[in-house]
């Protein structure tokens, strides 16, 4: 039931590659005329990613929300811990308490 199971090997069917170009036919364009020709393009001289200072003020906001966020959500799990962990204690001392005048009497 759990076993995969593959399709019989004779079902493949390989994908058409298209045949490339002889390498000893160099390619010529019909009309080799110069003024039509595209101009190349310039290497860029800046870098891609540019900050502006509006963008890097919401960078920092939305990095400072984002601590702040965890930092709730760190600190609400460790007070339910310790919430969870007190009334543990409570009903120990409780019950110890209970145990402890059964005896006495």
């Amino acid at each position: 039931m759990f076993r995969p199971t593959y399709p019989p090997p004779d079902t493949y069917t390989a994908p058409a590659t298209p045949a490339a170009p002889s390498p000893a036919a160099p390619l010529v364009p019909a009309d080799p005329d110069p003024a039509t020709a595209p101009a190349p393009v310039p290497a860029p001289s800046r870098p891609v990613l540019q900050l502006t200072p509006g963008a890097l003020v919401a960078v920092a906001a939305g990095g400072t929300a984002a601590v702040l966020v965890t930092g709730t959500v760190l600190v609400s799990l460790f007070l339910a811990v310790a919430v969870t962990a007190t009334s543990v204690a409570v009903c120990a001392v409780v019950l110890r308490s209970l145990l402890n005048s059964q005896h006495r009497r």
